[in-house]
């Protein structure tokens, strides 16, 4: 862990130094140690000698010592080996220039690639050294801004960095320069050297090489083998360095190797070297181990040299150094040829497979085989075609092979390979016709040839397959019919592969065939595929040839999955006509879907022996008459008895009914009755007899049947109606049988006897039935008792309906009979209820005085009494008042609810005064008589408290309040205290109110009763008594008791409430209230509210007592969200100078926040803006910026919002402000350090306009602050257009390596201006983009001659050699134009100077001519010039040049010419060779390999392809010449 205190006081001279502090802790041993350090890093470091890395830790410090400031780097190592080298502790300056003395490291990096310490400082400061040695190596400055962060950028060995302006940085080390710069700027050989080594960089072979013939000069040959092992970039590995030798010593060379062995690995021809004196040692084994510890790097050489002594070892390293040609050599001579295809394809070789295939074959069919499927299975493809493969192995008769090879590479089914799968099926049809017939059944071709394969299927006796593959009807049915040699199942999988037509075509020749024997398979056939040919079809087939025994057979199949009924009923035909009773009889009987009228019809006419068929359709579908009728007329009575007895008892009915029809003997028919008993239904049974009017057949039956205990109602039903006929006393029997049913039996006494019929329903309880034959034969006065004996409600309300036209009658035998002989009371109440019901009120009135009041069994009864009150004042209120007084025995708080109900209030008073209820009585006074005296009055007379309480109610409800007080003292009641307050509250009754609270509070201690007695105090101003109520025991809510006096503005009862309950903020402001401020004060301290102080602040605001004011803000504006609330109360009342105050004694407090600070800027902004800057400047740190810029703006100090924007880092609304109002807020080193920090680009070209108009002496400053962020072309553009383009010029010579258009030709123009032509030429050579051609048209008539000069040069430089020659020529500057021309490539423009010189007699500018333009100038135009101007000798020095050029060149092309034809001939000696070799292998080869042609469909000959990498196939099967 580093850290830094910046806190740290160093010497006297420099107080602010930045002390560093380190932990370091160590996790092996568990402790730590404290150093003082900036920055640390650790690393990983091999000392020599010592095979374990060592840990290193690199520490840098600033410190002072004895007042000197002292920088070191340390590099230690933690953790020594004991008995084992160490590093040395190691330490160096650290140098800080002396603008740099502040600075201090804070980062540390170390480059594991180089072994470099990178020390990176606050002010971006680098230094690099060296690990070994501590070496400073490198030190500059990487960023201008401070670095705060760093990482390892171990990949190139380097270092990122985040500096503050969030820059990232990479720093690493230049590879190509860090050695020479080492070495040759630092002189120092020995690290440049260790660089190298450890980097593995360049720079260093020179002193490399020197140093390794050192060492081997001093015979230090251990040390000389290290250097070269570790020698940057391998560059003494290699042939050309020498290793002497010398007798009588262990040779060198085993010394180096040796060396070289222990550092690493060797490498190819130090390999080769070592391995050949190994080996001339025969010392193999140690080949071996260096193999395994891969110490040799392999080559084919290595290989070619081990394989003299150990194949196997040889393979090894040809496999390592991928020397194919002789891996795959090595395989073949092994005999692993699978081996060498997988490395075929791992090193992306070719070989011959095709020799090689051919090779294995003489030995291996099976491993010839194996290689060929591998080849197959090549990515690209098989390199050599299958049909070829195929071939070799059928000239061997290898038929099994060649099957197993093509069915394995013909997996895929492809088109193109058709022709190989006709062939494959072919020769095994041919030959093995077993292993053709498993190869179509695996199905996994489906391109060959069909047609030929099924004729070759047919031949072979494969008829399934030929069959599978004819496609012609005729062909089809001749091999169809040989049923005797194809398996049924393939036979009937076959059929579905045919369509429907074809199919059926088939099946009838097998059935005209042979239709016994093919029987079966039609069946089949049809059973399967019936969905597909139609079961219509294949029952018209069977039917064609009158084969029932296969429509039996074919629908016996189809039936279960059918709801045909003609399908159902055919196969019904098939089974009868084939004798299949049983199958006729099972359909019949499960079946659901023939046609049941058909069935029958064929089964009567087919008149089977066994009827059972019959008795099933007859059964399941209602024909049993029909059933019992064929039965009986064809003298089967025995199936009629079955039938009954055994299938459906049931049905006895319909058979006893058609068997009375058909006349039969009623001795059989009561014997078959009989003979069934219990199981035969006795209600279809009595009906088909009562039909026919033979009902007394069955009397021996019924009596058996209740002899036997039956209770079947239908039994006692039919015994009764012959009971009834018989007239043999029904009565009895109606009365006294509990089992038949009354409806039914009644009914059928309707007409016979109606009596009897009221008997039978009465017995049921058949109302209904009862009242309508009572009614149809006037039986009023039995409806009469029936319906009092039910006592049903239903019953009643249906014979008292107003649209019963009977109802008079029976009300009438109700009153005179029924009721009057009825001796009990539910039946009275029964109809009683019934008549209230049904609204007769009179007539229950006659009802009720008949049975009340007449000396009867019921006078005395409590109900009846009640319901002729009830009725009464229902019906008749005039006769209440006399019931009430006749009698005694009735409800009375019942009936005088309901009399109050009916607004019978007098004969209500009546009943509750009789009955002594005074509560209810006094309640019908004062709620429905509404007479307040009467109650009073009643109230005296019973001196009840309840009635009180009752009447105080009704006085209070009115408004009474007093007299409604005194009834409740005199009722002693205090229930009713709430409604009592709230009364006497609004009548303001509060005198009475306390009288009545004092009883309440004898009653009861309820908190609202103490409350309202406080209040009442309050009200009548007894605060002596509210002091003396709260010293005593009490339950008032006296919190809610004061502030609702302080609400109601008595101020002073509050105030000792407030007082009592400690309640400081309440009391506080109701002190204010009574303007008492030092007490309200007093009150808010002890509260220590922020409500309660802005409450009492503000009211001593508004009294002007600013003391205490002050007091209570000092409190208020230590909270945030109160402070603005403060301040606008101030302000608003123009307390300014108070509010300052406040705010200034604010500052001071333990609490003061960022609030107080800016709210009082913002004062001084408004009201003392003298005092602004000052109170800025001292608390920047501890301001809401934001919020004073906008108070600084409102109130126009523009100096102090320059410093705000500033310290906010607004530079952009400072910059503007500074120019808008420069008068105050403008100065120039101020405005200089915010231009450069504005975001908006804009406004450097509104700075420019500015310092233009206002100080333009101080432009250039600015610009050149400015120069790395404007648009120079815009600032030259201001400039000219403000016509002060020279007063920049300064700027301008600043920023022209840009090398921007706009400036050049600005500077340009000046120094035109000024006539100074070295500026201008020296402007025009290092600056390019300008408008050439503008600036030489305008000084090429210049006055000056340089300036006419640089014309000519800047036309030269814009390639207008013409011009350029001709203003050179102009004015004589003869070398000018000789440059220019030679300059130019162009032939004529040099011949034609040469031309002018000669006409103007300038015979040494000739000749200088010729010299410059020598590569331009034709040999033959010069002599001819020179020739016929007389100036041979000066032309001369050029002839001679000419000549011994044109010699040497041909010179080089003569011996171009001779290696030519030398390469020529090589390359053909080395194609004969090669011709020779391939010649050899061909010898090898069979005679001849014909391949066979490839018939496509077309039948022509198609070559075969050619071998994947090999080209065209040479003729003969022999491989291309590129393959060797």
């Amino acid at each position: 862990m580093v850290g830094v205190d910046w806190n740290c006081s160093g010497s006297p001279e420099r107080p602010q130094l930045v002390k560093g502090n380190m932990q370091l802790f160590s996790v092996d041993q568990q402790r730590s140690q404290a150093l003082e350090a900036h920055a640390a890093s650790f690393a990983s470091f091999k000392v020599p000698g010592n095979e374990n890395s060592s840990t290193l830790i690199s520490f840098a410090t600033k410190s002072v010592n004895a007042g000197q400031i002292t920088s070191k780097l340390h590099v230690i190592e933690l953790g020594a080996q004991p008995g084992r080298p160490s590093f040395t502790k190691k330490q160096a300056d650290l140098f800080f220039p002396p603008d740099f003395a502040d600075d201090f490291p804070v980062a540390m990096q170390i480059s594991h690639k180089y072994s470099l310490i990178y020390v990176i400082t606050k002010l971006g400061l680098l230094f690099v050294y060296d690990l070994d040695t501590a070496t400073a190596v490198y030190r500059n400055r990487i960023s201008p801004d401070p670095i705060f962060l760093t990482a390892e950028a171990s990949s190139v060995g380097g270092f990122y960095a985040i500096n503050r302006r969030g820059q990232v940085l990479l720093a690493t080390v230049n590879e190509a320069t860090i050695v020479p710069f080492v070495s040759g700027q630092l002189n120092n050989l020995e690290l440049a050297v260790n660089l190298a080594k450890r980097g593995n960089l360049p720079g260093a072979e020179n002193l490399v090489v020197q140093r390794f013939q050192e060492l081997f000069a001093q015979t230090k040959y251990k040390e000389a083998a290290e250097l070269a092992a570790e020698s940057p970039q391998g560059i003494l590995r290699t042939p050309d360095t020498s290793v002497p030798v010398q007798a009588g010593q262990t040779p060198p060379l085993l010394q180096y190797f040796g060396t070289l062995l222990t550092r690493g690995k060797l490498n190819a021809f130090e390999s080769l070297e070592l391995s050949r004196l190994v080996v001339n040692q025969n010392r193999k084994n140690l080949l071996e181990n260096w193999l395994a510890e891969d110490k040799l790097e392999c080559s084919e050489e290595l290989g070619d040299l081990v394989k003299t002594v150990d194949n196997d070892l040889a393979l090894k390293i040809y496999i390592k150094a991928r020397a194919t040609p002789k891996v795959v050599a090595a395989f073949a001579e092994r005999r692993e040829f699978d081996k060498i295809l997988i490395y075929s394809k791992q090193v992306g070789y070719t070989p011959d497979y095709l020799f090689l295939l051919q090779t294995i074959l003489r030995s291996d069919p099976q491993g010839a085989v194996n290689f060929a499927l591998m080849m197959s299975q090549m990515e690209g493809g098989c390199p050599v075609d299958y049909n070829t493969i195929t071939d070799l192995f059928l000239q061997r008769n290898l038929i099994r092979e060649a099957t197993a090879f093509l069915l394995d590479v013909l997996k895929p089914n492809l088109p193109e390979h058709a022709f190989l799968q006709t062939k494959v099926l072919e020769i095994n049809l041919v030959t093995f016709p077993n292993v053709a017939d498993a190869i179509l059944a695996n199905g996994m071709f489906s391109h060959y040839d069909r047609p030929r394969v099924a004729q070759l299927c047919e031949k072979a006796g494969l008829y399934v397959r030929a069959l599978q593959h004819y496609t012609e009807l005729p062909d089809i049915k001749r091999v169809i019919v040989n049923t005797h040699a194809i398996e049924p199942q393939s036979l009937v999988e076959f059929f579905g592969t045919l369509s429907r037509e074809w199919a059926l075509e088939c099946m009838k020749d097998l059935l005209l065939v042979n239709l016994r024997g093919n029987l079966q398979i039609i069946v089949q056939v049809a059973k399967e595929y019936c969905e597909q040919l139609g079961v219509d079809a294949c029952i018209k087939l069977f039917e064609q040839f009158k084969s029932y025994e296969g429509l039996y057979f074919f629908l016996g199949s189809y039936l279960s999955s059918s709801e045909d009924p003609d399908i159902h009923f055919k196969y019904i035909e098939a089974a009868a006509k084939t004798g299949q009773i049983k199958e006729v009889e099972r359909v019949t009987r499960e079946s659901n879907f023939y046609d049941p009228e058909k069935t029958k019809n064929f089964l009567m006419e087919a008149k089977l022996p066994d009827a059972r068929p019959l008795i099933n359709v007859c059964d399941r579908f209602g024909f049993v008459p029909d059933l019992t009728h064929y039965l009986y007329s064809n003298n089967m009575l025995r199936y009629i008895e079955g039938y009954v007895q055994k299938v459906n008892p049931g049905n006895a009915p319909l058979v006893v009914g058609q068997l009375l029809d058909d006349e039969c003997p009623e001795d059989f028919i009561k014997g078959l009755i009989l003979s069934v008993r219990s199981l035969l239904p006795v209600e279809p049974l009595v009906e088909e007899c009562e039909k026919r009017n033979r009902l007394r057949l069955l009397t021996q039956f019924l009596e058996h049947l209740v002899s036997e205990g039956s209770q079947d109602v239908h039994v006692h039903n039919a015994l009764g109606k012959i009971i009834i006929d018989s007239n043999n006393n029904p009565e009895h029997f109606l009365t006294t049988n509990p089992y038949y049913d009354s409806r039914v039996v009644g009914k059928y006494c309707e007409k016979r006897d109606p009596t009897l019929a009221v008997v039978a329903y009465r017995r049921g309880q058949c109302d209904d039935e009862l009242i309508n034959v009572t009614n149809k034969n006037s039986l009023f006065k039995l409806q009469a008792r029936y319906v009092v004996e039910r006592m049903d409600g239903d019953l009643w309300e249906k014979v008292l309906n107003p649209e019963n036209e009977f109802r008079r009658q029976l009300i009438d035998q109700v009153v005179s009979t029924a009721l009057p002989e009825s001796k009990s009371p539910e039946q009275v109440s029964a109809a009683v209820k019934a008549f209230m019901t049904a609204d007769l009120p009179h007539e229950l009135i006659e009802l009720l005085e008949k049975i009340v009041l007449q000396n009867s069994a019921f006078s005395g009864n409590f109900n009846l009494q009640n319901l002729l009150i009830l009725t009464a004042i229902k019906a008749d209120p005039s006769r209440v008042m006399d019931y009430i007084n006749r009698l005694d025995n009735f409800d009375g708080p019942a009936v005088g609810d309901v009399a109050v109900e009916a607004q019978l209030y007098e004969e209500a008073f009546a009943i509750f005064k009789k009955f002594n209820l005074n509560v209810q009585a006094v309640n019908v006074l004062l709620d429905n008589i509404r007479s307040i005296d009467r109650a009073v009055e009643f109230a005296f007379r019973v001196e009840e408290d309840a009635v009180w309480s009752q009447v105080a109610k009704a006085q209070l409800r009115e408004g009474l309040v007093s007299e409604a007080i005194e009834s409740f003292i005199r009722a002693d009641d205090a229930t009713q205290f709430l409604d009592v307050i709230r009364a006497a509250e609004d009548a303001d009754v509060y005198h009475d109110l306390v009288k009545y609270l004092l009883m309440v509070r004898e009653k009861a201690k309820e908190p609202k009763v103490d409350s309202e007695l406080i209040y009442a105090y309050a009200k009548i101003d007894r605060l002596g008594e509210i002091e003396e109520f709260i010293l005593m025991p009490n339950v008032a809510n006296l919190p809610n008791v004061g502030d609702r006096l302080y609400d109601e503005a008595l101020y002073e009862a509050a105030k000792i409430i407030y007082a009592f309950t400690s309640n400081w903020a309440k009391l506080a402001v109701t002190l204010v209230k009574l303007k008492q401020f030092q007490g309200a004060v007093d009150a808010a301290r002890k509260a220590n509210s922020s409500k309660t102080w802005k409450e009492v602040c503000f009211a001593c605001v508004d009294a002007e007592e600013f003391r205490l004011a002050q007091i209570c803000g000092l409190n208020i504006i230590i909270q945030v969200d109160d402070l603005e609330e403060v301040s606008e109360y101030y302000q608003n009342r123009g307390c300014f100078n108070e509010l300052i105050s406040l705010m200034e004694s604010g500052l001071g407090l333990e609490r003061a926040h960022m609030g107080i600070f800016t709210e009082l800027g913002v004062l001084y902004a408004r009201y003392r803006h003298e005092k602004l800057m000052e109170h800025i400047k001292l608390f920047s740190t501890r301001l809401n910026i934001p919020k004073l810029i906008r108070a600084c703006d409102e109130q126009q100090h523009w100096k102090e919002l320059t410093y705000l924007y500033i310290q906010y880092d607004e530079f952009d609304n400072a910059a503007t402000t500074i120019m808008n109002h420069s008068p105050e807020a403008w100065d120039h080193m101020q405005f200089k350090d915010v231009a450069v920090k504005v975001a908006n680009v804009e406004l450097y070209y509104k700075a420019v306009h500015f310092y233009l108009e206002e100080h333009p002496d101080l432009i250039n400053d600015l610009l050149n602050v400015l120069a790395l962020r404007v648009d120079h072309t815009r600032v030259v553009d201001i400039m000219r257009k403000a016509g002060h383009l020279l007063l920049v010029k300064p700027y301008m010579v600043a920023v022209q390596s840009n090398n921007v258009t706009a400036v050049n030709e600005a500077l340009n123009e000046i120094y035109v201006e000024e006539e100074d032509y070295d500026r201008l030429r020296e402007s025009i050579d290092l600056h390019d983009s300008f408008d050439q051609i503008g600036l030489a048209q305008k000084i090429e008539k210049h006055e000056l001659l340089e300036m006419r000069r640089v014309a000519a040069y800047i036309y030269k430089k814009a390639g207008r050699w013409k011009q350029s020659i001709a203003l050179s020529k102009k004015d004589n500057l003869y070398k000018d134009a000789m440059e220019t021309a030679s300059q130019s490539g162009d032939r004529e423009l040099a011949e034609g100077l040469l031309v002018y010189f000669i006409e103007q007699g300038k015979k040494e500018c000739f000749a200088s001519c010729l010299f410059v333009c020598y590569d331009l100038l034709r040999p033959d135009v010069v002599l001819e010039l020179a020739w016929m101007n007389n100036m041979i000798d000066f032309a001369f020095p050029y002839l001679l040049q000419f000549i011994r050029e044109y010699t040497g060149k041909v010179d080089e092309l003569i011996k171009d010419r001779l290696e030519a034809l030398s390469e020529v001939k090589a390359k053909e000696k080395e194609e004969k060779d090669i011709m020779a070799q391939q010649n050899m292998y061909a010898q090898l080869l069979p005679l001849a390999l014909p391949a066979p042609p490839i018939h496509g469909m077309g039948g022509g000959f198609v070559p075969p392809p050619p071998m994947a990498g090999m080209g065209m196939q040479p003729p003969y099967g022999m491989p291309s010449m590129g393959s060797y």
